[in-house]
Formats: C-alpha cells, sequence, structure tokens
C-alpha cells in the first residue's frame, strides 16, 4: 500500500520538477558576427584572347595588391588558388562593403594594372545575417572586353567573426 503512495508521489514530484528544470535551463544563443572576413576562396580562367594565351593578373583589395611582388598568370581553364595570389582578404563591417577588384598588369613593369572588373561584399546583406565562425560564399563573373575579350569567374569566403 505504501509503495503505491510512494510511485505517485514520485510521479508527481517528478511531474513537477520537469517543467521547472527546462524554464531554468538559458535558450542556447548565436553570436551574431560584427564584422566579417573576407578572402579569396578560387579563381577560374573561362576565356582569355591573348597573343600570347594568358593574362597578367592581380587583385586589389583595400589598397592592397595581391601577390605583393609580381603577378600570376592565367591561361584558358586555369584554376588559381588564393596561395597562387598571397592570400588575399581584408575585414568588413555590418554596415560597410569591400570589393576585390581584378587586375591585368602589363610585365615587365608590375604596377596596379588595368582594372578587368570587381566582386563586391555587402556587409549588410552577407556579413550581418552570419554567426560568429559561420562562412557564406560569394561568386561572381568578371568578363568584358580590355584590348581582347576575357572572362573568369572568382569565389570569395565569408567568415563571420
Amino acid at each position: 500500500m505504501h509503495s503505491h503512495k510512494l510511485i505517485a508521489a514520485l510521479a508527481l514530484a517528478a511531474g513537477l520538477a520537469a517543467p521547472a528544470v527546462l524554464a531554468a535551463s538559458p535558450a542556447t544563443a548565436t553570436a551574431m558576427a560584427a564584422n566579417c572576413r573576407v578572402e579569396l576562396y578560387d579563381i577560374d580562367n573561362l576565356n582569355v584572347d591573348e597573343r600570347d594565351g594568358k593574362d597578367e593578373l592581380r587583385f586589389l583589395v583595400g589598397g592592397n595588391l595581391f601577390p605583393n611582388n609580381g603577378y600570376v598568370n592565367m591561361r584558358n581553364g586555369d584554376d588559381a588558388d588564393p596561395a597562387d595570389f598571397g592570400n588575399p582578404s581584408t575585414v568588413v563591417g555590418n554596415s560597410g562593403s569591400v570589393s576585390f577588384s581584378l587586375r591585368e598588369v602589363t610585365p615587365p613593369v608590375v604596377g596596379s594594372g588595368d582594372s578587368l572588373g570587381s566582386i563586391s561584399v555587402s556587409g549588410s546583406s552577407v556579413c550581418a545575417p552570419l554567426a560568429t565562425n559561420a562562412v557564406d560564399y560569394v561568386e561572381d563573373f568578371i568578363d568584358g572586353t580590355d584590348e581582347t575579350f576575357y572572362s573568369y569567374q572568382v569565389k570569395l569566403k565569408v567568415t563571420g567573426l
């Protein structure tokens, strides 16, 4: 007889305690990124129509040229990695924007070259929705005619900080 009362009392206590424990546990909040790191992830040459069959390229990011010294040769179908360009990256805030300007240089004098086009990241639309350490990608085509036809596919990696 006592065991029935004990079981009923335990069941009642467990039923009352469980909601209190659930209510007491804090909700897990995800910290939103205040800034984001934006870095070159990939660049593919889809077409270059130069006599020598290649473009000599650099990126201009936040006033800095990448690679620091020199340039990267790209021919039709080439796939270049961030390390080829000296790992270009910068930081953007939630209300700012940043552009990666693809530049063609003419050796042997390697300066800032001519702009072939840019790919941009808007802090408010790409960075602001990201949680800390979350990743998103921005991809675009840069193509046109600057003396001859060119086409590149550029992909940037955006990481919430």
